[in-house]
């Protein structure tokens, strides 16, 4: 009997914890209430841990700095005469360089005969007035021009310029100049120029020159040259088409960088009716000379 009374407690003792989840039909709710109530100090509102907005724009990052930001915090005023001074400073004011490209004798079939090439800037780094002179001979001049330009920067390496042209030798003439020189890809440097006559000629000439750095001091520098033009003019042994090519290969030693004196060799060929007119008057159709010379500038 006492047996039986003890089995009865037990199981009294493991149904109560059941009986008495199954009394309160609300206890589940309020456990799950319980949980889902935010604990003391943090905000109901996740997003409110991120701080308060204050607008539609809020959060957005700042605005980009323009070229000219500082004028939100000084004088603009004050900004753009400062502005102005860094411009002189850095490539505003004014500069002039004399270039001395060629000023060679030349030997070989014939009389020995001398060349120059060379020209002077004057200005600023975007506008500058460009004066150019080339000619040779053998004795006396047999052709010499002077050229007047207005230069402007275009592009970083890229001059268009406009002038006049004015022929010494062999006959006056004047010419209406206007061409682009300056530096192209991989640095090869062209000065291309139409020329239009006061008698109504109209020619063009293309130049082209690379300088190929042997060492530090030692230059190798090839150079093209093509002469061009619409019509024929006798009075200048010229004829219509592509009337001259000149190539020429010359190794300088660069002494200093202003100063480098060469050795090389020149090559001029009359083509088509300018060397039927060149053989007409009695004069070569080509020439090859060996150049000694100097190059600089200052």
């Amino acid at each position: 009997m006492k047996r039986l009374i003890a089995v009865a407690f037990l199981a009294l003792g493991a149904a109560g914890p059941a009986l008495a989840q199954t009394s309160d039909p609300h206890a589940g709710h309020q456990m799950h209430m319980s949980m889902s109530m935010p604990m003391p100090g943090a905000p109901a509102d996740p997003t409110e841990a991120e701080g308060p907005q204050s607008g539609p724009d809020a959060g957005a990052p700042p605005p980009i700095p323009a070229d000219h930001d500082a004028d939100r915090y000084f004088p603009p005023a004050a900004m753009a005469d400062a502005r102005h001074q860094l411009h002189q400073e850095h490539g505003g004011g004014s500069w002039s360089k004399v270039s001395i490209d060629k000023l060679e004798l030349r030997s070989g079939g014939g009389a020995d005969g001398y060349a120059w090439e060379g020209h002077a800037s004057f200005g600023g780094d975007i506008d500058r007035l460009v004066v150019k002179s080339r000619g040779e001979g053998a004795g006396k001049v047999d052709q010499a021009e002077v050229d007047v330009l207005y230069s402007r920067a275009i592009a970083p390496n890229v001059n268009a310029e406009a002038g006049l042209r004015q022929d010494v030798e062999p006959h006056t003439r004047t010419h209406l100049a206007l061409g682009f020189e300056g530096v192209a890809p991989y640095g090869f440097e062209f000065d291309n120029a139409l020329f239009v006559s006061d008698h109504g000629d109209v020619t063009a000439r293309l130049e082209a020159t690379h300088d190929l750095r042997l060492t530090q001091h030692l230059i190798l520098e090839p150079r093209a040259e093509a002469n061009l033009s619409a019509q024929d003019v006798p009075a200048l042994l010229i004829g219509a088409g592509l009337s001259s090519i000149e190539l020429g290969l010359r190794l300088r030693y660069a002494i200093s960088p202003e100063f480098a004196p060469y050795v090389g060799v020149n090559y001029q060929q009359r083509l088509g009716d300018t060397a039927r007119l060149a053989h007409v008057a009695g004069e070569d159709r080509h020439d090859v000379r060996v150049v000694v010379g100097l190059r600089s500038w200052f």
